[in-house]
């Protein structure tokens, strides 16, 4: 890391935030139950346009998901 991306990064860290005082923290704790949970997807750039954010492409999905079980059991 060049000293002007060093120098961004420390800005940002108010001087009561000092890491090198915390004790018994690990780094990672939870990031494996996290992703277990979690299905990463490239949404191609028009797809993007319309839904911006996770939320919105899950809101999009049930409710799509909701319509394919319906004609499902209506067959």
């Amino acid at each position: 890391m060049n000293q002007e991306n060093r120098s961004e990064l420390d800005d940002e860290l108010l001087e009561e935030y000092d890491f090198s005082k915390m004790e018994g923290g690990v780094r990672g704790k939870y990031a494996q139950q996290y992703h277990e949970g979690a299905k990463l997807v490239m949404l191609e750039a028009d797809v993007a346009k319309i839904f911006p954010d996770a939320k919105s492409v899950n809101e999009a999905l049930r409710t799509l998901s909701k319509i394919v079980l319906q004609n499902q059991t209506n067959l």
